[in-house]
């Protein structure tokens, strides 16, 4: 049976009928096969991976020719989930025009079914521009990665009275702005609860507690196949490294002995044939 494509509108609806949203991230092929056969929700192509799939320090150097071509891959396969491609760094800060170019090519080039940016408040006028330009965009707030520096590095943010407010007020501009959804991470989960309480558009929690409309997790960082650090906030299902580490090095055995490849991964030739081969010469 043919799997029924989820929409945007269905995210809007599962918040209203009180059902959970799973979402994760996926890059290419096999990942987003995985992840869709699963049943989860919504894939993120993130630029997570900048440091996941390409080893760079952090999100920073990822591309739009980049974010395109590992989205295109993941939409390729996707039957299911919704797909939503990240807007990198750069990407849409230097002019609305710009921004919105780039929301088009996400859908275009990368056949997404939506973006994500980050920033509240600041970032309003540019969402509000690609979701007339006919875009749907997944807001993010808390703390957001492209920007980590300016907020003091990878911190917990909304812990005062005051910077909670912010917080609220980011989520109320960028719903205002016509977001469909909104990324709360690394924010203590009482004002995620309130932020969800108080704003019509389903909340995707990531260290955010259980108040969220919904989860995401970077799918590397829940398997173990990301090892530089493993935030407080991901629950590591299994860890999948050590099994890959411990093929490969009994692969590398059987090689060095010549126990692989056996007769039954060999191909053979017709014994006739073979005798007519000459290679006296």
């Amino acid at each position: 049976m043919e799997q029924k494509k989820k929409t945007v509108p269905d995210m809007k609806a599962r918040k209203t009928a009180g059902l959970k949203i799973s979402m994760l991230t996926a890059y290419d092929y096999p990942w987003a096969l995985l992840a869709d056969q699963g049943g989860i929700d919504m894939i993120l192509v993130g630029d997570s991976l900048g440091m996941v799939v390409l080893g760079y320090k952090d999100t920073i150097s990822v591309t739009m020719d980049q974010m395109i071509h590992h989205t295109k891959a993941v939409a390729g396969v996707v039957k299911s989930a919704v797909v939503l491609g990240d807007m990198p760094f750069g990407s849409y800060n230097v002019s609305i025009e710009k921004a919105i170019e780039n929301a088009n090519r996400f859908m275009k080039e990368g056949r997404a079914d939506g973006i994500k940016l980050e920033g509240g408040k600041s970032v309003a006028p540019v969402v509000e521009a690609i979701v007339r330009a006919g875009i749907p965009v997944q807001g993010h707030i808390g703390l957001t990665p492209q920007t980590a520096s300016a907020l003091g590095g990878f911190k917990v943010q909304g812990k005062s009275a005051e910077a909670a407010r912010a917080l609220l007020e980011d989520a109320k501009s960028l719903e205002a702005a016509g977001c469909f959804s909104i990324v709360l991470e690394a924010i203590p989960a009482p004002i995620a609860k309130i932020i969800t309480e108080k704003i019509s558009i389903p909340t995707i929690g990531i260290g955010a507690g259980v108040h969220c409309d919904g989860q995401v997790l970077v799918t590397h960082d829940m398997v173990g196949l990301f090892d530089r650090f493993t935030p407080k906030f991901v629950k590591q299902y299994v860890k999948i490294s050590a099994t890959i580490s411990a093929a490969i090095a009994e692969y590398k055995a059987d090689v060095e002995c010549g126990k692989f490849p056996e007769e039954k991964h060999s191909f053979i030739m017709n014994e006739e044939e073979l005798k007519k081969m000459d290679f006296s010469n």
